[in-house]
């Protein structure tokens, strides 16, 4: 027997409906209007205005096809409301011509019939001024009865007493059989209240029957420019739901991770006082509170799983070693997955000059490694290793570690949920500590990572020199050349980041060597060096050593040096086409200058002509040096869930809410989850399968 929820459709339709993400009937219930079109009323031909979509009834007066500009079925028509007078050609004012660029013979003949018995056509679209007078290109258009029969109109012909619905679709599902499906599935599924009245209408919340009903079929008096805004308290009941939903589901899997065994990290802390004392810098009073509440969370018998975010250069390496010599002295391993060999490399050095004197084996696995060193160092990992660091290799197969006790993923956005659940699984169930200098703004780590603790590093260490940030245009590059040059005869050294050319790696490759090539010729007499994504790993790390070294004036790069890179010494930043580069890649790559005490520079070299978007990015940019403030804006521009990348994949997206218009609903779902996971479980669960199905497996794991 089929499911009780499955919709009731041919499987040609269920496939498309798969395309739009509907499995069940309650999906096609909570599947809502993008806009509505006002069929309720007819307007008067003479009367009807331009550019606004309204309907009218008319009469066929010619039907005829034209071949100049091209083959296409002009129809005209006249106002039906004029029953006396027939379409003429004198009374422009009450003619219309309908436009139709692709069209069958049959609709030919259909308006063709239309016009020898006199029925009405009712017509639905936009009227403008064409070069032939007022027209409709491709109007929606419904064929009705004689003209004998305007005063008893069959019920078939009677107007619709709600707005009409225009639902998202796709190729081959037409609005009118969406409809159907939706009317249908409103009637079929169960939308009894789980919430408490008193509670909802104290909160301005409409029962969800009745939000939904309005949704899917307003009354006319309703403008639909206040449903399509999304500010009507019906639209604010299913957000506040829908949120509810995520709350639900990410509060969920929190606490049953923490219903999971892990090792008890328990130290007297004596390797990381020794750590800290051999530090040249004291920690700052935010790392030293995170370092404790990281500390607390591994000595519980359950498994840590908190995100450790800060913006750039605020210091999260560090709070990450002491984490990780708690785990060595208890007598456990630690791995640290970093997204790049870059990245992983830096990490290696600074952690093993920092741990090797305190006797801590540290081992690096790359994917650049040789057959035989990566067996070698698999080896390690399963014995010997206390410090294991690396990239995706890292969950490859044929790695196992002896006694993972903590797993750190830096830059955790880059590396999707089942990435992170398998470095996981890898230890059995270590302890997990998620780092990001992609700051989060407060709701959206309230809604897409409810399901973490988080810590927040909101001081920077002392000594860090400010950059200054300024706006190039292209034809102003010798200027920026100059900068570059005045740089290293003071001693300094400069990034220069090539274009971002997402949609080919061939094509940002050449970019970065034809940028290479032009600076050789415009920098003549500088030592110029090239790292792209194309170079083997041992390459790169040679490149990025000389760099490090100082044997390299001007380091020219595509985005692989945008996390990671910590070069004191470099304090000019150039990017290349600034316009393409997102607002978080822009701000990591500001972040790899200004790591010294020398007076630092980012310049934006952008083209011109910039479209809106990339304006706004670039004024955002130039204006805010807070990570945060960045990251807000960001959210605002892209939304959540483009900005959570990845991590997508486990974490149910919001189709309806806004996190910066709808932060009060985030708070109020928030408790609301809380409070029916402890008092009211089946109703928490009810409510999940009504908004998700079974789409929240990942985080279950």
């Amino acid at each position: 027997m089929p499911p009780a929820d499955e919709i009731d459709a041919p499987p040609a339709i269920r496939s498309r409906l798969h395309k739009l993400g509907i499995e069940r009937r309650e999906d096609l219930v909570l599947h809502l209007p993008l806009r509505y079109e006002d069929e309720t009323r007819v307007t008067a031909l003479a009367e009807a205005p331009l550019g606004v979509p309204l309907q009218i009834e008319a009469l066929v007066g010619d039907v005829a096809i034209s071949m100049a500009p091209r083959r296409q079925l002009l129809v005209t028509v006249s106002d039906a409301c004029d029953v006396a007078d027939a379409p003429s050609d004198t009374d422009e004012k009450n003619l219309l011509r309908l436009r139709f660029l692709s069209f069958y013979g049959s609709q030919q003949r259909a308006f063709e019939n239309a016009r020898q018995n006199r029925l009405r056509l009712r017509i639905f679209g936009e009227i403008r001024d064409g070069f032939l007078g007022l027209e409709m290109v491709h109007p929606r258009y419904r064929i009705l009865s004689t003209l004998n029969a305007l005063s008893a109109a069959t019920t078939d012909e009677a107007l619709p007493q709600s707005l009409t619905p225009v639902y998202p679709t796709t190729a081959g599902l037409a609005q009118g059989v969406l409809r159907k499906l939706i009317a249908r599935a409103m009637r079929a599924v169960d939308l009894s209240e789980l919430l408490d009245a008193n509670w909802c209408a104290a909160h301005r919340l409409p029962a969800l029957a009745a939000a939904l009903g309005l949704l899917h079929s307003p009354p006319p008096e309703l403008a639909a420019v206040t449903l399509q805004s999304r500010s009507h308290p019906a639209w604010r009941r299913i957000k506040f739901d829908e949120l509810m939903a995520q709350q639900l589901s990410l509060r969920r899997a929190y606490l049953a991770r923490r219903r999971k065994g892990a090792p008890l990290l328990l130290a007297a802390g004596r390797l990381a006082a020794s750590l800290l004392a051999a530090l040249p810098f004291a920690l700052t009073d935010a790392q030293q509170r995170v370092a404790g509440e990281i500390g607390g969370d591994l000595e519980q018998p359950f498994p840590m799983q908190r995100l450790l975010q800060g913006d750039v250069g605020c210091g999260k390496t560090i709070v990450a070693a002491m984490a990780i010599c708690q785990t060595i002295e208890a007598g456990y391993q630690a791995a640290l997955m970093a997204p790049t060999e870059i990245l992983a490399e830096q990490h290696f050095l600074k952690l093993r000059a920092w741990l090797e004197p305190l006797g801590v084996e540290v081992v690096c696995l790359s994917g650049r490694l040789g057959a035989r060193s990566r067996r070698a160092l698999r080896q390690q990992a399963a014995t010997s290793a206390q410090l294991v660091v690396g990239t995706h290799a890292l969950i490859q197969e044929g790695l196992d570690f002896a006694r993972l006790g903590l797993a750190i993923i830096d830059e955790q956005h880059r590396f999707g949920v089942v990435q992170r659940l398998d470095l996981r699984r890898k230890g059995g169930n270590p302890h997990q500590l998620m780092m990001s200098a992609t700051p989060i703004p407060r709701t959206l780590a309230m809604s897409y990572y409810a399901d973490l603790d988080v810590s927040l590093i909101d001081e920077m260490p002392a000594g860090r020199s400010p950059v200054r940030t300024r706006l190039f245009s292209d034809a102003r590059r010798e200027e920026v050349t100059a900068a570059v040059r005045g740089v290293v005869a003071a001693g300094r050294q400069a990034y220069w980041v090539c274009p971002l050319i997402e949609e080919s790696a061939k094509l940002q490759l050449q970019a970065a060597l034809d940028t290479y090539t032009a600076l050789l010729g415009e920098l003549a007499g500088l030592r110029i060096g090239l790292v792209h994504g194309r170079l083997s790993g041992t390459e790169k790390a040679a490149v990025m050593a000389a760099f490090v070294a100082g044997q390299i004036d001007v380091l020219v790069a595509t985005t692989v040096i945008e996390v990671g890179v910590d070069v004191a010494n470099a304090s000019l930043m150039v990017i290349e086409h600034a316009e393409r580069f997102g607002l978080a890649q822009l701000h990591q790559l500001r972040g790899r200058v200004g790591r010294g005490t020398h007076d630092s520079l980012c310049v934006l070299l952008y083209q011109q002509p910039l479209s809106a978007m990339a304006r706004a990015r670039l004024k955002i940019i130039f204006e805010h040096t807070d990570g945060f403030e960045i990251a807000r804006q960001d959210l605002r521009l892209r939304g959540p869930g483009e900005f959570v990348g990845s991590r997508q994949s486990g974490v149910p997206l919001l189709r309806y809410a806004d996190l910066e218009a709808d932060a009060d609903l985030v708070e109020l779902a928030r408790e609301m989850a809380v409070q029916l996971l402890r008092n009211d479980p089946a109703c928490a669960e009810r409510h999940l399968r009504r908004w998700l199905g079974n789409r929240d497996e990942l985080l279950k794991a």
